[in-house]
């Protein structure tokens, strides 16, 4: 259902059977891990006009994988990591 590397790939599927008989798959919903506790591979501080995609490609060598940042910094909002330069972001070691 989901690439390897989505933040959807090892979440439980399942379904529900609806009163007219039809099955609806889904997966269960992904509770976000707190960012403090995830181990540190390394720290970054933002330079103006940083993007997320682009650090996350020079640190984990994948530009879409910008949510594994967004979980180590508790992020809920991707675009405020980057919106302050000088502020100092978190990037975990990728958990699998």
């Amino acid at each position: 259902m989901f690439e390897p590397t989505s933040r959807y790939a090892a979440i439980e599927k399942t379904s529900l059977v609806l009163p007219d008989g039809r099955t609806v798959a889904y997966i269960r919903r992904r509770f976000l891990p707190p960012g403090a506790a995830m181990p540190l591979l390394v720290e970054v501080t933002v330079a103006q006009g940083d993007r997320l995609d682009v650090i996350t490609a020079n640190t984990l060598g994948d530009p879409e994988q910008f949510w594994r940042v967004c979980d180590a910094n508790d992020a809920m909002h991707p675009a405020e990591l980057t919106a302050i330069p000088g502020n100092r972001l978190r990037v975990a070691v990728p958990q699998i």
